[in-house]
Order: C-alpha cells, then structure tokens, then sequence
C-alpha cells in the first residue's frame, strides 16, 4: 500500500475596499462594513475599535472630514491574520500613539490599538495617508 501525501492548501487571500463620504455618521456604516466581512472572526472586537478609531482620527484631523471629504477603508484576511486600513485625504500632522493625560477627554484611540493589535503603523504625507493595524489569532475551522 502506497501512502499518497496531499499538499497543504493555504486559504486564499481575502481582500476588501470600499470608499466613504467625509461626514461623522459614516463611522458607524464603516464599523457595519467591517463587522459583517469578519463574521466570525475571534477577535472581531479589537478590529473594531482599530477600524472605529482609525476612521474617527481620519475625520477628526484630516482633510477627510471636511465638506466634500472622503475615506476609504480596506480590510485583508490572510490566513489567522487581519488587517484594517483607513486611507485619508491627508493633514497636517502625523499619526501618533500618545500617552493622554489622565483626566483628558481624547488621545488614547491610537495608544489603544498599539496595545490591542499584533502591529500598527502609517505611511503617506499631509496628501493622504493610510494608517493599518494588524491583528493574528487562531479563526475556528
């Protein structure tokens, strides 16, 4: 009897993109957007807060959020891992994970995600740029 081995078939790249309007309300359409291609996903909460923080700072401190201004969110699952990225329309300063202070009513958003994801980072300039978090962990088969 002859043993026949199978090759080990890696799940495929999954990759999704989709573009926003500028206004605050979006945020909440963008969250549905991620939230329902991750159905499943074990650390679905942690996407999330990443996407929601992501999209919020694009609107808060970029030209995205300004009448007229768009985003455009993109989602990858590569195996057990995930990515989130939020691309801007650009602005003035650069993304930071700052240490807020204690009694401040903002400035943890971006501390939280590089406590929460596997990795995070940006690229681009005051005319866009894309900001990612990574998230691994083991799906259920």
């Amino acid at each position: 009897m002859s043993l026949t081995l199978l090759p080990v078939v890696k799940p495929a790249l999954l990759y999704w993109r989709r573009s926003f309007p500028g206004g605050p309300e979006q945020a909440r359409n963008a969250r549905r957007f991620v939230g329902c291609l991750l159905d499943g996903c074990p650390f679905l909460d942690d996407v999330l807060l990443a996407a929601d923080e992501l999209v919020v700072n694009a609107l808060r401190h970029t030209k995205s959020g300004q009448v007229g201004g768009m985003f455009t969110v993109e989602v990858v699952r590569d195996g057990g891992l995930v990515s989130v990225s939020v691309t801007d329309q650009g602005g003035p300063g650069e993304p930071a994970a700052l240490d807020a202070a204690e009694l401040a009513e903002s400035g943890r958003g971006l501390r939280t995600v590089s406590l929460t994801a596997a990795s995070w980072g940006w690229h681009g300039n005051g005319e866009g740029r894309t900001v990612t978090a990574v998230f691994a962990g083991e799906w259920a088969a």
